[in-house]
């Protein structure tokens, strides 16, 4: 017997065709502003882009040797265990020892499809609808998007250069509510390339004890610091947050592995047991001939990564001096990352080529069209009157980049 043929029913005007949840995310600000720039090159613009946070190196020959010889191993085309291959995690256990003098175990490190999943997983995992997190800006733009979609909400606690960009007890004790469950540590920090000092971060990790705060402490900058300035990991300034605390890093900076997907998040056992369970549902294992690359990467001599930091370092007193000659812009110098985040608020509210300008939204949009050079505005990372530019392109590309904005924006009146 034939099932009748019925007509679809229209969707309901009051039903969204996209969840609320889903809908309320922006996209990237700095993969869209590298995306747009990536089309005007391939339309023949010759751009230069400053956006996207990526090493231009190649990823070292040993790493990527260790990869080409994983394709062929057959228990690679397999599912492994969701948390990681255990090899990789007992490695990453002895690297976390190596670099931050941190003692964990591999039952506490869950490793995640690159830095990313890790920053949501560890929020999905300790959120509940209502808990609040202080989120210092300038801050990454994904923070607050994995927070909102664990959940929470963000309690924005404003820097900006007069302080060097970091945030102190004060500010984050005037933020705490009886909502508050987790801070968000970022050091060195993108954007800004700051990098707390030791007592800082043990007068930070010493409160959020006291208050029985959780602190998600991004470290995947930890290698890439200058002047002689030392990242500390929180959970070794103040053991006792250890219990309390989840660490993120992953492969991509140091390594130069951005397009490896390779990240992880370290914490109490039950807190990774728990993220694990979510990962299998979510994402299962990572690719397995990427966690091969990885397992090279961080059981390797350093000696390529302190290559690529010495030529960020060189690159880093490049911009900071061609920056700080254009009028109207203020420029600190960072201690860490790859970024510069200089402020451009005395050129707000003034006019380019005809054009008001409005916010630095607008300025960055001029320098596009005008000078054919991609940055990113404040505005993506909470606070509007700043650019973020990252140094990690070739020197000659910098310098005529930098030589561009500078051109376009003496006209600045």
């Amino acid at each position: 017997m034939a099932v009748p043929q019925t007509e679809p029913s229209a969707p309901s005007p009051h039903r969204p065709r996209i969840s609320a949840r889903v809908g309320g995310i922006r996209e990237s600000a700095t993969l869209a502003v590298d995306a747009k720039a990536k089309a005007l090159k391939a339309a023949g613009r010759p751009v230069i882009g400053f956006g996207a946070g990526e090493p231009d190196f190649p990823t070292p020959q040993h790493i990527v040797a260790a990869a080409e010889a994983a394709c062929s191993e057959p228990k690679n085309h397999r599912y492994t265990p969701a948390g990681g291959l255990p090899e990789l995690r007992e490695a990453l256990a002895a690297k976390t020892l190596r670099d931050s003098d941190y003692q964990v175990e591999p039952n506490q490190i869950l490793v995640t499809n690159g830095g990313k999943q890790a920053v949501y997983q560890a929020f999905a995992t300790l959120l509940d609808p209502g808990d609040e997190v202080l989120l210092p800006a300038p801050y990454w733009t994904t923070y607050p998007e994995a927070i909102t979609l664990a959940g929470g909400a963000a309690v924005v606690v404003p820097t900006d250069e007069s302080t060097g960009y970091l945030v102190n007890v004060e500010q984050l004790e005037a933020a705490r509510t009886s909502a508050t469950k987790v801070l968000l540590f970022c050091s060195p920090s993108n954007p800004t390339g700051a990098v707390y000092s030791p007592e800082q971060v043990a007068a930070i990790g010493r409160w959020a004890a006291e208050h029985d705060i959780w602190v998600i402490t991004d470290e995947i900058y930890e290698h890439l610091v200058y002047d002689g300035v030392r990242a500390v990991s929180l959970p070794v300034a103040v053991p006792e947050l250890a219990d309390r605390c989840i660490v993120i890093n992953g492969v991509a900076k140091t390594y130069a592995m951005t397009g490896w997907r390779v990240g992880w998040m370290i914490g109490p056992a039950d807190v990774i047991k728990a993220a694990g369970n979510l990962q299998s549902h979510l994402t299962s294992n990572v690719s397995n001939v990427s966690q091969r690359a990885a397992l090279a990467a961080v059981s390797g001599p350093l000696d390529e990564v302190e290559q690529m930091r010495a030529a960020f370092d060189r690159r880093r007193g490049t911009i900071v001096s061609m920056l700080s000659k254009i009028p109207g812009v203020t420029c600190p110098t960072p201690q860490g990352a790859f970024y510069v985040y200089p402020s451009v608020r005395e050129l707000i509210g003034k006019e380019l080529r005809g054009q008001r300008l409005s916010s630095s939204i607008d300025l960055a949009s001029a320098v596009l069209e005008h000078a054919e050079v991609a940055v990113v505005p404040g505005e993506a990372f909470g606070t509007p009157g700043y650019l973020r530019l990252s140094y990690a392109l070739g020197d000659e590309n910098l310098v005529e980049g930098i030589e561009r904005m500078a051109a376009l924006l003496a006209e600045v009146r």
